[in-house]
């Protein structure tokens, strides 16, 4: 006979009760700088003034003594989503940086941090977010960690975060600027254009690796646009490993030039025929294509001419069985699974998640004196996530930052990109920032492209190249 004693349930997790937590000071001297840490947690309230939610950050201001209230400050945050702060903290703007191998490769532990000679603290204070469910930033409940968990409520927060800030350190006296890596260009648009709806302007917002309209990644059934803003970077690619004719590729920007014209004119019209090319210009494109990416016209054939992101990085050498980096193409790791047509992990992210992960949770604990027994949280939260802006349609923030820019005539914005990033390929941005109705504004917009990948800051020449690019346009001469 089946046992009917109903099953037992699980009790219901209470909510967690927050309170007002101190935040912890601690002043340092190091790299020729005195200045001050803050690291603590923001509480976000609710419509009955109840603590709903705990945003971490980490700010650095000048000084031992009181901020300087009209010093510029900068808001920093990456991206994922589901990312915390610290590839920015400790890769670029902070006054410690982590040292990586400069052709990306994963350094030997046990890990360095040093002083940071290209951090933008001398140019400004700087506030790290992470943002609510990355890091140590938390909401009460799971049912509230929804709400947080999709761009509306996301940056909804940050802006709240952001108004937090300002009025408990008195910092409405000074320039405000956003610095968003990946998924926090994207957010940093939105937040750029909320913000003036609640009375404070930004002076300038700074995109490292953009994407604002996903339209340019997402590779789906009907959209051939992101097989022509990735071949480039698929060419960039393929250079560097020395998988093109070097005689007739000797030089990279030659290299670049050749095939943004290729993409965005025989091959986008090519695209554009699909099923209706002929034979003829159908063996014509292939050819140009393996010889602009290294692959094997068989497998161009295979796949309709249309080169997506996961197989191109299993295909280019796929004969030293050998895959190379989405984040970063030009580390190569060993294939996992040889035979596989897409590749299953990606060794530029296994390069940088020990090295700044271990680092990070003894920099908290050890000099920022922040002790906690909560886990530090990194890409805990992006299945759950709400791609929600706009509503219905491909995720796209590029019109908020357009008419951000239209409402304040004194917005500038400066994009970095990185020429082995096959995660926000450089090409697509540079199609989007064509496509945001800019007009007279663009004037306003300054573009710098880099040999690097996603992070461009982990090679040590671009990183002092980044701090001299960033300080220019922090001080308004660029």
């Amino acid at each position: 006979m089946a046992d009917t004693k109903p099953a037992e349930t699980a009790p219901e997790k209470k909510p967690r009760e927050f309170q007002v937590e101190p935040p912890v000071v601690k002043h340092h001297e190091s790299g020729g700088l005195s200045y001050t840490t803050t690291c603590g947690r923001m509480p976000l309230r609710n419509a009955e003034d109840e603590i709903v939610a705990q945003m971490f950050f980490c700010a650095y201001h000048l000084g031992h003594g009181q901020p300087d209230p009209k010093r510029k400050l900068v808001f920093a945050f990456n991206g994922g989503p589901g990312s915390p702060s610290l590839w920015l903290h400790l890769g670029a703007l902070g006054p410690k940086r982590i040292p990586m191998v400069n052709d990306g490769h994963i350094p030997p532990p046990p890990y360095e941090l040093v002083d940071n000679d290209a951090t933008w603290l001398t140019e400004a204070d700087i506030v790290f977010i992470d943002p609510i469910g990355t890091g140590f930033s938390e909401a009460k409940d799971e049912k509230t960690l929804e709400g947080y968990l999709g761009m509306k409520g996301d940056i909804e927060s940050i802006v709240e975060f952001i108004r937090l800030y300002l009025t408990h350190y008195q910092r409405f006296g000074s320039e405000i600027f956003l610095a968003g890596e990946s998924y926090g260009t994207t957010r940093a648009a939105g937040i750029a254009h909320d913000l003036i709806n609640y009375g404070i302007g930004v002076s300038g917002v700074i995109l490292i690796s953009m994407v604002l309209a996903f339209n340019t990644l997402h590779i789906e059934w009907g959209n051939d646009l992101p097989y022509i803003l990735f071949l480039p970077t698929y060419a960039t690619t393929a250079w560097y490993h020395k998988r093109l004719d070097s005689k007739r590729f000797p030089d990279l920007q030659k290299l670049i030039a050749e095939v943004k014209d290729f993409a965005e004119g025989e091959y986008a019209t090519a695209l554009m025929k699909g099923d209706r090319l002929s034979d003829k210009e159908r063996l014509s494109i292939r050819k140009r294509l393996a010889d602009y990416t290294g692959l094997l016209p068989e497998f161009l054939r295979l796949n309709r001419e249309r080169i997506e992101i996961m197989r191109f990085c299993s295909e280019l050498r796929r004969d030293e069985g050998i895959i190379v980096g989405r984040l970063d193409s030009r580390i190569p790791g060993p294939a996992l699974d040889p035979g596989a047509q897409t590749m299953l992990a990606d060794p530029s992210m296994a390069a940088i998640m020990p090295p700044y992960m271990m680092t990070m949770m003894g920099y908290f604990a050890g000099p920022l004196g922040y002790e906690t027994h909560l886990e530090y949280k990194i890409f805990k939260t992006f299945n759950k996530w709400k791609w929600d802006m706009p509503e219905g349609g491909s995720p796209d923030t590029s019109e908020f930052l357009s008419k951000a820019m239209a409402k304040n005539p004194h917005l500038r914005v400066y994009v970095a990109s990185g020429y082995y990033d096959l995660a926000t390929p450089f090409f697509a941005t540079e199609f989007t920032l064509a496509h945001m109705n800019l007009a007279e504004r663009i004037n306003r917009v300054t573009v710098e492209e880099f040999e690097a990948g996603h992070m461009m800051y982990t090679h040590d020449g671009c990183l002092s190249q980044l701090k001299t690019s960033v300080s220019r346009f922090l001080s308004g001469t660029e």
